[in-house]
């Protein structure tokens, strides 16, 4: 699979992983926490409000345009009916003329009206009125012959602009209470510098998907299902995605239905990090998503049958 951006971007394979980077970028900033601070919030509804109000002060302390990376499956589905309310009225339409929208994990190759796409899912929880005040959206392409173009195309939309400012962000389980950020999985060779990956999909990954679109709600035809289990590729944003954004809001709110996020989350809060770099890359490579312990501004909130 070949790639070519308008700036330097650096193919890296990592077994059967792709993982792209530039060279015109400085290395993300580590800041190792010793702690994770978190919110118990008494209810998804509550999680949607805080994850929305986070955004509402973030955009009235910054001039101009607000660049987002929008949750796919449960974690986010209360912020964005929320949105979805608001934007059939004209109360937020400051704020969304200024949104710059991207999503942050695809599989492919898949029709991008599939039930299980997250742009479907997106349309269908944001609704009209969100997607058409927002100043642009732009989604992984997932239909299309040339994957590589696409995703370059989309790496250049990306870097084009003043950085992401707001990663929204879940939590997904994986074995050996392991976990994984966006679709960045447990021995997938990622980088604190890469930016993107394209991953050979995995069973875990692909029951984990379609299972937190059926529990949140999506219309999956068999036809839907039986195109999505034929995909070959995961397409997720790298780590130096992750580490350069300026404020990550992460949400947990279906630990009921994904047990195994429980596990996973301990583990996450248990782990000491090293001190040394390269053994701090060992670390999230094994379980990555200890990336967010590296990040200085976070804000996460959770339902309490995750730390039941």
């Amino acid at each position: 699979m070949q790639t070519s951006s308008k700036r330097s971007i650096e193919r890296r394979a990592s077994g059967d992983n792709i993982w792209l980077s530039s060279s015109e970028d400085s290395s993300p900033a580590i800041h190792p926490t010793i702690g994770y601070p978190y919110t118990v919030c008494e209810s998804e509804e509550v999680v949607g409000r805080a994850m929305l109000e986070d955004l509402v002060k973030y955009a009235a302390q910054k001039h101009g345009d607000i660049t987002i990376v929008l949750l796919g499956g449960r974690g986010a589905q209360a912020m964005y009916r929320i949105i979805s309310r608001l934007a059939e009225t004209d109360e937020i339409d400051d704020l969304l003329g200024r949104l710059h929208v991207f999503t942050q994990d695809a599989l492919a190759p898949m029709r991008m009206n599939n039930g299980l796409s997250f742009v479907r899912d997106f349309e269908r929880l944001l609704g009209p009125n969100f997607f058409a005040k927002v100043k642009c959206f732009t989604p992984m392409l997932t239909e299309t012959d040339d994957l590589g173009s696409a995703l370059s195309a989309y790496l250049d939309k990306l870097r084009s602009l003043d950085g992401i400012d707001i990663f929204f962000m879940g939590f997904g389980p994986e074995e050996n209470a392991a976990s994984h950020l966006c679709y960045i999985k447990p021995g997938s060779g990622a980088k604190f510098d890469d930016l993107l990956g394209i991953i050979p999909i995995s069973p875990t990954i692909l029951e984990h998907h379609i299972s937190k679109f059926k529990v949140g709600g999506s219309h999956i035809s068999a036809e839907d299902e039986a195109e999505c289990r034929s995909a070959s590729y995961i397409l997720t944003l790298g780590p130096a995605a992750i580490l350069r954004s300026r404020m990550v809001v992460q949400s947990i709110v279906d630990a009921s239905t994904a047990p195994g996020k429980i596990p996973s989350f301990r583990r996450f809060l248990d782990t000491e990090l090293s001190s040394d770099r390269n053994e701090l890359q060992r670390q999230c490579d094994e379980n990555p998503g200890l990336l967010l312990r590296l990040h200085s501004n976070v804000r996460s909130y959770v339902l309490p049958d995750l730390i039941a």
